[in-house]
């Protein structure tokens, strides 16, 4: 479990050592979640139309380490944008990976561009 645990980090914007092109806005659902792959990793990505917002967090929900948070359910609590794990609805911060429930454990969050219609993740490894 830790490996798990371990791969995924929080990048900040200024510790991005390079950004990876993963698609097209076209590509992405709005409103809703897409799943790409860099390394060994899965990362969900997310277009907030309204705001014309992007996030990207870890895949992996980390209460019961399911491979899950793209096809979470996308929202707002009280101004934070959010995922909620589509099977346990447990929430997170699509800002900075923080537990909207309370509980200690977090998910890595990405910053992410768009240039030209591409849509490129930030990631330090």
């Amino acid at each position: 479990m830790e490996e798990y645990f371990n791969t995924y980090q929080s990048v900040d914007p200024q510790n991005v050592l390079h950004w990876v092109r993963v698609g097209e806005v076209s590509d992405f659902p709005e409103n809703a979640g897409g799943c790409i792959k860099y390394k060994s990793k899965q990362v969900a990505v997310f277009h907030f139309e309204r705001t014309n917002t992007w996030y990207a967090c870890q895949n992996l929900c980390p209460h019961k380490l399911e491979m899950v948070l793209s096809r979470g359910m996308t929202g707002d609590a009280a101004g934070i944008p959010k995922v909620s794990c589509p099977l346990h609805k447990k929430s997170f911060s699509l800002e900075d990976g923080t537990n909207l429930n309370g509980e200690e454990y977090r998910i890595a969050t990405y910053p992410v561009k768009i240039d030209n219609g591409n849509v490129y993740i930030g990631f330090a490894d």
